[in-house]
């Protein structure tokens, strides 16, 4: 990890503008960025990491509730650097919001608006830079557990291949966290969903390389009831936020 006192800055975008609907009812009431962990939204929370990590700038992609999320976070003040907002008309995906923002640089981080992780954004924009490709997708391996026997089946004769009681599967999963260059966004049409899965999947199909960065630390997507339970269990034994810091 690099140190603190020496990190470059730079500037991170933040997709905020989700429904949320897989943590419905909650997110009738509240926008899924706002969600409270440890009593503090979970958007603020991210801001005050990447403020610790060198941003100095944080722009919130913005559509529902957006009005709400600008009432709360302000203009960055309170958490020491920047902050703007760009507002999407309609749901674009994760990577045609960013050509509605004037100004970005040529390398910068991307982020989802629900994650806790103890990734150091800095050491993901590090290994970008060292990469020298246009694109790097922040990794974890996700274990699955299968409650039942599987059964592998041979369709055409009907006939039993393999069988396997309880297996645990492990997939490589995309952490909703980005270190991408500028220019990757002059192949994106405008104003048309396009998301960073078929970012990847085109740069591919032109033998262009995507970096992955393979994390193994802590880190949970808040999209699911049990995890944003979990999230609040975990909140101040990961040492994010302090239990009087106030972050909104």
């Amino acid at each position: 990890m690099m140190n603190s006192m020496i990190r470059p800055s730079f500037h991170a975008v933040i997709l905020a503008g989700g429904r949320g609907t897989r943590l419905g009812p909650y997110t009738t009431v509240l926008p899924k960025p706002l969600m409270p962990v440890g009593g503090h939204p979970i958007l603020g929370i991210i801001i005050q990491q990447l403020q610790r990590a060198g941003a100095t700038r944080v722009t919130l992609a913005v559509n529902h509730m957006a009005d709400l999320i600008r009432a709360v976070v302000g203009d960055g003040s309170r958490y020491g650097l920047q902050v703007e907002y760009s507002l999407e008309e309609s749901a674009l995906g994760t990577i045609a919001p960013l050509k509605l923002i004037p100004g970005l640089p040529d390398k910068f981080l991307v982020m989802n608006g629900d994650i806790l992780t103890k990734l150091d954004p800095s050491d993901l924009l590090e290994a970008h830079n060292r990469s020298g490709c246009r694109l790097t997708i922040a990794s974890f391996q996700r274990d699955t557990r299968i409650d039942f026997g599987v059964l592998d089946v041979d369709p055409v004769r009907g006939r039993l291949l393999g069988h396997t009681e309880k297996p645990t599967y492990h997939f490589n999963v995309s952490m909703g966290m980005y270190a991408m260059d500028r220019s990757l966004l002059d192949s994106v049409p405008d104003g048309q969903h396009f998301g960073v899965d078929t970012l990847a999947l085109g740069m591919l199909s032109r033998d262009e390389p995507v970096n992955i960065f393979q994390y193994e630390g802590y880190w949970l997507d808040l999209g699911r009831p049990s995890d944003f339970e979990k999230a609040n269990q975990d909140i101040l034994d990961l040492g994010l936020v302090e239990p009087d810091e106030d972050f909104a």
